[in-house]
């Protein structure tokens, strides 16, 4: 079963219907599809985003450029996609859900195998299924500065060596990425656009402040105004909400200071200008990574959250559709990060509540993976021990490791060191970290836990579960031996596991034939290999 696809992060983000023409820029955007990648590099606030989804759904709904039927598949990336496994499985995904929908199925099987082969091979099958394309094909990865894995700027680069001539790569970053730029540069594959190319001119500062936020200055106004915020699109636009019901030249005068000032002092205008339940509701779903109106109500104790949303979405204060239907929003990155440093100056009290109520909220509507990641945060160690324990089978085969295993890094040892399973599980991770002696350490607990195992609280288990537990800590005791080069002690471990593990085990079963295929390949014994890795594929 394959792990479950958050479809917002395929959508072209919703643009405003006011939206100030830039037929400069779309030019260069047009213009560089004749090129492998379009670089938007950029801090925050300079338009990137908005820039692109603009231009890609003035593409599709022409449907042809320069007489060439085009298509777009957009991912918006995030922390979280530092796993390769899953960055690949969302491209994919991507693809998948604006190109063909049975677009890179082969490659999606390597990447659910219980061993997927290197990335490379991967992206060959996915890159001639792409070749097989007549369309012209727009690739857009948004918010690329989240991704710092090496692996996915190797696979990226690969991707870019390889591309068919109908594929076109756009990259929106806030830091340039580290994907041998200064050869696609040389080879004139490279279309470029900095904040300086970025930046608003004087007349599109002016069409911004006057037509879009609907103020009413004068060009010196204007001049002035863009003058000091050197035409940063998310300075002017907090400029103008700021200056909503105040004298204009008394608040440009006083418009001063280096980018972080200048934002600080405008959040501060912003929320004080705001009527008191507007403030309390901004900070109180500060925390939230996504929104929606339920979600919103039970942090706040209010029953209007989609009526809030709504209004904020008119308003302009910073807050991004993830959807049509506009049930699903999120705050404006650089917003969220400041409304969550002002929670924490003014309310630090409320911040385990809020963490703690949306940990509640996300559980009761079986969004397991953020009930989770919210109990951490509210220090509820033993309730999020309590998610993974309950949910782990459903979860663990399907949840991107590397969130995995920081959720396992942040629980303090008192709570793993009475749960066996929680033990297996970080012992697991360690090891695939490399980590050799933490996961020998943590493995040891989990077997003196199992010969106890009806001595320890929080729970006590059933015979079923007691002969699962001891197979599983037995598929890690095989994978440790093998780490170490002890095939024979790997043989008789597997060979263990195999034992206590019922046929329902098939994830666990699978690992196990992993460990005797790859010992016996090792020692030379080939047909004892091949039998062995048959069986783990059938499991």
């Amino acid at each position: 079963m394959a792990a479950p696809i958050l479809v917002t992060k395929l959508f072209v983000p919703p643009t405003r219907a006011r939206f100030v023409p830039r037929p400069d820029l779309i030019k260069r955007l047009n213009n560089g599809l004749d090129r492998k990648l379009t670089l938007l590099s950029a801090p925050a606030g300079f338009g990137k985003t908005t820039l692109v989804s603009h231009w890609v759904k003035n593409l599709r709904s022409n449907n042809e450029l320069d007489g060439r039927p085009n298509k777009v598949a957009w991912l918006s990336l995030d922390q979280d996609d530092n796993d390769p496994l899953r960055f690949l499985t969302y491209l994919i995904a991507a693809l998948n859900q604006n190109i063909e929908t049975d677009l890179g199925q082969g490659a999606l099987s390597m990447l659910q195998s219980p061993q997927p082969p290197p990335s490379n091979t991967i992206l060959i099958s996915l890159l001639n299924d792409l070749a097989t394309i007549p369309e012209k094909i727009i690739l857009v990865l948004d918010d690329y500065h989240l991704i710092e894995a090496e692996p996915i700027h190797q696979a990226i680069v690969y991707l870019l060596e390889h591309l068919p001539p109908q594929l076109h790569l756009i990259i929106a970053t806030r830091q340039d990425p580290y994907l041998s730029l200064g050869r696609l540069r040389a080879r004139n594959q490279l279309t470029e656009l900095r904040a300086a190319d970025l930046r608003f001119t004087s007349s599109e500062a002016a069409d911004f402040l006057n037509q879009v936020m609907g103020l009413n200055l004068s060009s010196g106004d204007i001049a002035e105004l863009e003058s000091r915020t050197e035409g940063w699109i998310a300075g002017l636009q907090l400029a103008a909400i700021s200056m909503r019901g105040r004298n204009h030249k008394d608040f440009i005068k006083s418009f001063t200071g280096g980018h972080r000032l200048v934002l600080d002092f405008l959040i501060e205008e912003v929320l004080s200008q705001q009527p008191e339940s507007v403030q309390n509701f901004l900070l109180q779903t500060a925390i939230l990574d996504r929104l929606t109106g339920s979600l919103c109500d039970a942090l706040t104790g209010q029953d209007n959250g989609q009526e809030a949303l709504e209004m904020l979405d008119r308003a302009n204060l910073f807050i991004v559709p993830l959807d049509d239907e506009r049930r699903w929003y999120r705050y404006h990155h650089l917003f969220a990060d400041l409304l969550r440093q002002r929670l924490r100056q003014t309310r630090p009290d409320q911040l385990t509540t809020l963490h703690s109520r949306a940990s509640k909220w996300h559980e009761e509507n079986e969004f397991t993976h953020e009930a989770i990641e919210y109990a951490l945060r509210a220090d509820e160690f033993e309730q999020a021990a309590h998610l993974i324990d309950e949910f782990v089978d459903v979860i663990w085969p399907h949840t991107d490791q590397t969130r995995f295993r920081r959720w396992l890094d942040r629980f303090p040892d008192e709570v793993i060191l009475y749960r066996p399973h929680l033990c297996i599980l970080h012992a697991v991770h360690l090891l695939q970290s490399g980590h050799v002696d933490k996961a020998e350490q943590r493995l040891q607990t989990a077997e003196r836990l199992l010969e106890h195992c009806n001595s320890f609280e929080p729970d006590k288990l059933s015979k079923p579960e007691l002969m699962i537990l001891c197979g599983r800590t037995a598929v890690t005791r095989a994978g440790l031996a093998s780490f170490k080069g002890a095939l024979p002690d790997t043989i008789r471990h597997a060979r263990r596991a195999l034992e206590f593990l019922p046929e329902s085990e098939s994830t666990w079963r699978s690992l196990a034939y992993d460990n005797l295929g790859n010992a016996y390949s090792f020692m030379g014994e080939v047909a004892s290999a091949y039998q062995a890795r048959i069986k783990g594929l059938e499991a």
